[in-house]
């Protein structure tokens, strides 16, 4: 790769981007991309747990700058909100479009189209939100986009509940990984969102993500290469902080980027369902004390990028 070029457009002049594309609709014809492992064919548009067919559904697009500092930068962050998701958060401040079906659904060809006009726009890079259910449908898209003139980092964003199978077709294609690290603990990740064994995918993932990427590098304080964690703290350390945060500075880098993130804020389920008592516990935005123990923590485990020094 020569200087801030994208790891993908190695790929695309030796033709390997181009080959990456059958082995990942194959996946489709039998559905693997997420650990649900649902099994159907959505090459012929059977829809899984997920809820996603055969073609990309978006809700929407556009230069975003509430993104990280090092992914919107002044021009903002290009982002893409892919409809539907692997998981189903009973808190979710974006339910309608990850569980209620908000969005249209495109060709490969038009998502091409939005890449190059977000490029166009100034977008430090192309920022693909809750991407995993469709990842052969960027292949293609990024191969149309890339042989057009596509030319910034690639951000992979994701709520952390990835197959390490499908990642690796994403190597030397991603630049930017950008996983949540939910939860600590299976049982609350299984009640809260729907994901059985989140730990063990989201560590498997996250370990996958920096191999191939490593810890983040900027140029000019904007984000060209690596891994960026996204921490959400819960009320009650329903997150399991500790476990988390330790799992990281042990056993990804003390130097990875961690955005210990205080947004947030009751939503959907929680509000309406008193069907389990941690929904209860969830109607409440958490207290500045409970964010500043995090913080504490993290600092505590050597840990220093990404989050503010209070």
């Amino acid at each position: 790769m020569s200087g801030d070029e994208p790891a993908y457009l190695r790929h695309l002049r030796s033709g390997e981007l181009e080959e990456r594309i059958t082995p990942a609709y194959k996946i489709l014809s039998s559905c693997s991309l997420c650990p649900h492992c649902c099994g159907v064919d959505r090459v012929h548009d059977e829809q899984g747990y997920c809820g996603a067919g055969l073609l990309p559904v978006i809700s929407g697009y556009g230069p975003h700058f509430g993104e990280e500092p090092a992914l919107g930068g002044r021009s903002g962050s290009g982002t893409i909100f892919f409809s539907d998701c692997t998981m189903r958060c009973e808190f979710c401040q974006n339910y309608m479009i990850s569980q209620s079906g908000q969005g249209r659904e495109i060709t490969c060809e038009e998502l091409a189209g939005i890449m190059l006009v977000l490029q166009g726009q100034g977008c430090h890079n192309i920022n693909l939100v809750s991407p995993t259910h469709y990842v052969p449908q960027i292949l293609r898209a990024l191969f149309i986009a890339a042989k057009s003139g596509l030319s910034i980092p690639l951000v992979y964003n994701t709520g952390g509940y990835d197959c390490v199978s499908t990642l690796r077709l994403l190597e030397d294609v991603i630049d930017i990984y950008m996983p949540d690290a939910k939860y600590g603990d299976d049982k609350i990740a299984k009640t809260l969102s729907h994901a059985p064994s989140y730990t063990k995918f989201m560590k498997d993932s996250v370990k996958e993500m920096q191999r191939q990427v490593g810890d983040l590098i900027c140029t000019d304080g904007i984000a060209r290469r690596g891994l960026i964690i996204r921490h959400p703290v819960l009320p009650d350390d329903l997150a399991g902080s500790e476990a988390v945060l330790t799992f990281i500075a042990e056993e990804i880098s003390v130097d990875a980027y961690v955005n210990i993130m205080d947004q947030y804020r009751p939503e959907w389920h929680v509000l309406t369902d008193a069907s389990d008592p941690l929904f209860l516990r969830l109607r409440r935005e958490i207290t500045h004390e409970e964010y500043e123990q995090v913080i504490a923590l993290a600092r505590g485990l050597g840990l220093h990028r990404g989050f503010p020094w209070i």
